[in-house]
């Protein structure tokens, strides 16, 4: 099997492929191989069997479509695609690129991120049958998830007679922001159609899945694919760059202007995403680390993402009227 450089039980699974192993290191939570067959990346996969075949099916249907800026599971030598040490644990092996992760404080990388984007949901339309039941997962049902999550850490923090600082400063903008989220769980709802089209959404588009590499963009990490709106996507990339920018609307309007040149929006699809733009979901994630995790000590970085929450709330409402005149919603 080649030369190996990695003492890890983990790469005698390499044994289960029909490839041949020159060397093998380890890379972010990955080993990578060099094989005869390019350099590939054999990871830990925690989801279930019907998942990872779901995902492969979806790699496989968006290079037919076109698009083949997208990672690729190898089988193993009886043609699946997990392989299983001798503790149960699952490993897939991927296709790798060599290159970078996208920067998001380079606007022209961001906006060929974006472009991307658009030309692999051209690319991840289905059919109803592509999906086998699979169900949808439209904003306003995760949303309430979110918002039961909320009622039950308010009346949890309401009843702790020593209130830590975090605790303190979360209460005192509460009621404001769980008031945000139902209203606009309820407005979503109201507006919310059934949509015609199918797509399939990568699910976790942000920088670390984005490969830069011969002035091109490649996508990795389908494992939290999903169908939905291709504005789940869209709205996941742009939050993240609002919140890094203090929600400049320049940035913003040019990075839906960028996807909208590849793949022409909705108007449907503007208002979910002016919905999900507009839903406090930072707070949401603030609040549930906190609740999920040891309440007796907070780390400090969390209580400056919370003020910082706070503190940009007034210009993420101006970012949000700007958006619903300029397209309508």
């Amino acid at each position: 099997m080649g030369v190996i450089t990695v003492n890890d039980r983990s790469v005698s699974l390499l044994d289960n492929y029909d490839i041949e192993v020159l060397r093998t290191w380890k890379g972010r939570g990955a080993i990578l191989c060099e094989t005869d067959k390019g350099i590939l990346v054999l990871k830990e996969y925690a989801g279930h069997k019907e998942k990872v075949l779901f995902q492969d099916a979806l790699l496989t249907l968006v290079k037919e479509n076109g698009f083949d800026h997208v990672e690729s599971i190898l089988k193993n030598k009886e043609q699946e695609l997990i392989t299983q040490d001798q503790e149960g644990n699952s490993y897939i092996l991927k296709t790798y690129f060599d290159g970078r992760e996208c920067n998001v404080r380079d606007m022209e990388e961001c906006r060929l991120a974006v472009h991307t984007l658009a030309k692999l949901h051209k690319a991840s339309q289905v059919t109803e049958d592509f999906l086998g039941g699979i169900l949808r997962h439209p904003a306003h049902l995760e949303f309430e998830k979110h918002n039961k999550e909320l009622r039950k850490v308010r009346k949890f923090i309401k009843g702790r007679s020593q209130k830590t600082d975090f605790e303190i400063c979360l209460m005192k903008s509460y009621d404001y922001f769980f008031n945000l989220a139902l209203q606009i769980t309820e407005e979503l709802r109201f507006y919310q159609k059934e949509e015609e089209l199918y797509f399939v959404c990568h699910g976790d588009y942000q920088h670390h899945n984005i490969i830069l590499t011969d002035a091109q963009m490649k996508l990795i990490n389908f494992e939290k694919c999903v169908p939905d709106s291709p504005v789940r996507d869209l709205y996941l990339f742009m939050r993240k760059l609002l919140e890094k920018s203090n929600w400049d609307e320049t940035i913003g309007f040019d990075i839906i202007n960028s996807y909208h040149l590849e793949r022409q929006m909705e108007k449907e699809e503007y208002r979910q995403l002016y919905y999900r733009l507009a839903y406090p979901e930072k707070f949401w994630k603030i609040v549930n680390f906190y609740y999920n995790s040891g309440k007796a000590w907070i780390p400090g970085k969390n209580l400056e993402k919370l003020v910082k929450v706070i503190d940009q709330e007034k210009e993420k409402q101006c970012f949000l009227e700007k958006f619903k005149y300029r397209y309508g919603v």
